[in-house]
């Protein structure tokens, strides 16, 4: 005769598998720290490109404004305003992320530990059946 709650947990846990199952599975092969410093690293590498191509964009735009007056303007201090402004968003997003790297990776673990219940549960119902 079958089970119907064996059935319902079964087709539950499969319905995890396929979909949110891969990501969680993904992340828990990490250590928290790797995690999270994997995606610190990805975010800052990437705003990084980011804020290089909105400069070069910037200063395309305004490229009659830079040619005038690139002998006349202290290039050392318009350097370091330019790096003191990378600096504090490259960290705030570095915060940022890591903040939110933290609470998926939390989420994924937690998944995880209601799925291996579920595991575990199942194999009772089949010890209990023999």
């Amino acid at each position: 005769m079958i089970n119907e709650e064996k059935v319902i947990l079964m087709t539950h846990m499969q319905a995890y598998e396929d979909h949110a199952g891969k990501k969680d599975i993904a992340v828990a092969n990490y250590f928290r720290s790797d995690y999270l410093g994997y995606q610190v690293l990805k975010a800052i590498l990437a705003m990084t490109i980011v804020l290089a191509m909105l400069f070069g964009c910037y200063v395309l735009y305004d490229i009659e404004f830079f040619m005038k007056n690139i002998y006349q303007m202290d290039l050392l201090e318009y350097i370091k305003g330019l790096a003191k402004d990378y600096v504090t968003i490259v960290v705030a997003y570095a915060v940022l992320t890591y903040v939110v790297y933290t609470i998926r990776y939390a989420k994924a673990k937690k998944h995880l530990k209601k799925y291996y219940g579920d595991l575990k549960k199942l194999s009772a119902m089949y010890s209990k059946e023999d």
